[in-house]
């Protein structure tokens, strides 16, 4: 699978996850698994989506929204997330 189609894939998965289709834990373990688009990203992507990931997976733990982990806020970053991956894979060669 190439980035393209694996950013393809992260974007449905988190519209899922917004729906209720899909849990958390479930979305965090198949965004790991995206090497292809991970390796077509400067490495600060990575860091910044595993950074993401952490603290939604850690925002499952709460069954309402806390100060602290604000799933919403975490949903909402992830997709600005998945944003900038797309503006920085089309700007490739």
């Amino acid at each position: 699978m190439n980035a393209l189609t694996q950013l393809d894939d992260l974007t449905r998965s988190l519209d899922a996850v917004r729906a209720g289709q899909l849990g958390t834990a479930a979305f965090c373990r198949a965004a790991r698994g995206h090497d292809a688009l991970l390796q077509a990203l400067p490495p600060r992507y990575g860091e910044v989506l595993f950074g993401l990931l952490d603290r939604l997976e850690s925002s499952a733990l709460f069954t309402e929204e806390s100060c602290s982990f604000s799933q919403r806020d975490l949903l909402d970053s992830l997709t600005l997330w998945t944003d900038k991956a797309r503006a920085q894979l089309d700007t490739r060669p």
